[in-house]
């Protein structure tokens, strides 16, 4: 499905249903998107893992950090993907593996094949979209501001 063809009703449906969001790519940066988009989510009362093998902070606006998907050890409802397209493969693999139900990859990430893969294995898929822009425009209250 092309990124322009998610209709209204599905990223609501959604965006309505998952609670808990693992952020591969979190960052600690205050500048860096991901950092802002976590800040949002959680604003807006999501639980937002964040998953980064690079950080060197334990904890990420209160969640603990992740090294890796497999080292969560509880449920996930969402992998939100702050990584280069060409590695989103790689996440969509695990993000089958951790039972995820919903794989998003952020805006300008794509993978193809990730996507297939994990839509086979029964996930939903979003590609090229920002879950925070799609908030704020589907849902209102104000402007994004990470």
């Amino acid at each position: 499905m092309s990124a322009n063809e998610y209709p209204d009703a599905l990223l609501k449906k959604i965006l309505r249903s998952v609670k808990t969001i693992a952020m591969v790519g979190a960052s600690a940066n205050p500048f860096r998107p991901s950092n802002g988009v976590m800040r949002f989510l959680q604003s807006r009362g999501y639980r937002v893992i964040p998953v980064n093998p690079n950080l060197t902070v334990s904890t990420l606006h209160g969640e603990p950090v992740y090294a890796a998907l497999r080292d969560v050890g509880e449920a996930i409802d969402m992998v939100d993907v702050f990584r280069r397209s060409d590695a989103a493969g790689g996440v969509a693999d695990e993000a089958v593996a951790a039972s995820a139900k919903v794989l998003w990859m952020q805006l300008g990430v794509r993978n193809e094949a990730g996507a297939a893969r994990a839509e086979k294995a029964g996930l939903t898929v979003i590609m090229d979209r920002c879950p925070a822009i799609e908030i704020a425009r589907l849902f209102g209250n104000g402007p994004v501001r990470f």
